[in-house]
């Protein structure tokens, strides 16, 4: 990683802290840099505009999101050909790491979820950052693979059904009245009741 990409790594972890807390308003050049412990000036000699900042965000958190994803054990790149299929014990195993990836956004990983959010509805409101809609497609991708293997119906629309599932049950969980009465995050219990709940969402997509 050169000195450039770990600057810019370090600015838009900041970035992201600072929208997690006060939300896009909160979220200039010099905030950062504050947040970041730099010189003033240092976020926008790197980031010369507030689009050029929101989407290195975006580009990080896709990068985490991933190392997140890949540490316990779900896909994130391009399966082997052919690929293996999938049978009950698969699809409870892959619950049961789409919980523990869960539950980590919610706890440890909590405001990088806000930010995302906070940047996905800027981007509603600015057809220019549209293309950040772009880093949620590669789930969506693993999903329908998923699915196929599994013996889905209609891989593709439930692949993309899946992934709308389990976004609404992390927005829920998060922000949502889910929040109420949910297990604390970071703990068994909810790991526990995250799982069951995409466990179920899988046996009702592929009928197992």
């Amino acid at each position: 990683m050169t000195a450039r990409t770990n600057r810019i790594a370090l600015l838009t972890d900041a970035a992201i802290e600072l929208i997690a807390d006060g939300g896009m308003r909160a979220l200039t050049h010099r905030a950062v840099d504050g947040r970041a412990g730099m010189p003033p000036g240092t976020t926008s000699a790197y980031l010369r505009t507030r689009q050029a900042l929101i989407e290195a965000v975006v580009g990080r958190l896709a990068e985490r999101d991933r190392g997140d994803l890949a540490a316990y054990d779900l896909p994130t790149g391009t399966p082997p050909t052919p690929a293996p299929q999938l049978d009950a014990d698969d699809l409870d195993a892959l619950a049961t790491g789409v919980a523990e990836v869960l539950d980590r956004w919610l706890s440890t990983g909590r405001s990088r979820t806000l930010a995302r959010y906070a940047c996905l509805l800027e981007a509603v409101h600015r057809p220019e950052l549209r293309g950040i809609l772009q880093h949620g497609t590669g789930l969506r991708v693993q999903a329908r693979d998923l699915l196929t293997r599994a013996g889905a119906a209609d891989p593709d629309r439930q692949g993309d059904q899946f992934v709308a599932f389990v976004d609404g049950l992390l927005f829920d969980r998060l922000v949502g009245a889910g929040a109420l009465s949910a297990a604390q995050p970071g703990t068994a219990a909810s790991r526990a009741d995250l799982g069951a709940a995409v466990r179920t969402l899988l046996r009702a997509l592929t009928g197992s």
